[in-house]
């Protein structure tokens, strides 16, 4: 049976040398030791985190994955299987409760554009020229702005980080640069950055193709990289997305979403 080196199995993989070392930690992929403390990897460890590739791409909990990985190792595939489809009938109900947000949420912004491409009064604004639209006020009580959370599961703290998430991303190296490309060339709107407790809150102007994109992008972010929490906020003439991760997570966060606009 061969062996390999974290640095090997990374290559052979395309999972990054530091998200292995994570998953070791996490008791997900626990690899042996050499007499000087090198970690070394065997031919099962590659498919245990094809598996573990997998389960996370569908989106499934840290804790799903290792309670699936020690099924693999003590149970028939049909027991794995029935696991997987229980996970992933959860994932499914929460994935219909995202479309119906942001389809509330487009409709939303559609109303207030509509309103806003209405006539103008002269001169300039006031408490009814119509910038705080009849829309807006009727589904944003006491002037708080609307707030559509895109995680998929309840938080940990208070800065808004998801739950049993390993802080690793599932895309390939190729589709990371895609990815982080998509991003910045959507940043390009961007009116403001500022750093929020946790991570960075991103203005942009209340555009409802642009919000849109935004919305579409934050969720496919979070397919692959489960730690990230996005929210936005619709008020009137703005949108806001703020972006939240775990310590561990800073340093993509800010290849992500870093630089002054």
């Amino acid at each position: 049976m061969a062996s390999y080196r974290i640095s090997q199995l990374a290559e052979r993989s395309g999972v990054p040398a530091t998200t292995l070392r994570f998953y070791d930690d996490a008791g997900l992929l626990p690899a042996q030791r050499t007499a000087a403390g090198y970690r070394i990897y065997d031919d099962t460890a590659v498919e245990q985190l094809a598996f573990i590739s997998s389960a996370k791409f569908l989106g499934l909990a840290l804790g799903e994955i290792r309670e699936l990985l020690i099924a693999r190792q003590d149970e028939p595939c049909r027991t794995v299987r029935s696991r997987l489809v229980a996970g992933l009938e959860t994932q499914l109900t929460a994935t219909g409760t995202r479309i119906d947000e942001l389809t509330t949420f487009a409709a939303r912004l559609s109303e207030v554009r509509a309103e806003l491409l209405q006539a103008a009064p002269a001169g300039g604004c006031g408490p009814d020229c119509g910038c705080t639209t009849g829309a807006a006020a009727a589904s944003v009580p006491e002037d708080l702005p609307a707030a559509i959370p895109l995680s998929v599961s309840p938080p940990t703290t208070g800065t808004g980080t998801r739950q049993d998430a390993p802080v690793a991303c599932a895309l390939d190296p190729s589709d990371l640069v895609a990815r982080t490309d998509q991003w910045h060339s959507l940043l390009e709107h961007a009116r403001r950055r500022e750093d929020v407790d946790g991570g960075v809150r991103i203005t942009f102007p209340a555009d409802a193709d642009l919000a849109g994109r935004v919305a579409t992008l934050a969720a496919a972010e979070q397919s692959c990289c489960a730690f990230l929490d996005f929210t936005l906020h619709l008020e009137p003439g703005r949108l806001e997305l703020t972006v939240r991760a775990p310590e561990a997570g800073t340093a993509m966060v800010t290849d992500l979403f870093g630089g002054d606009f």
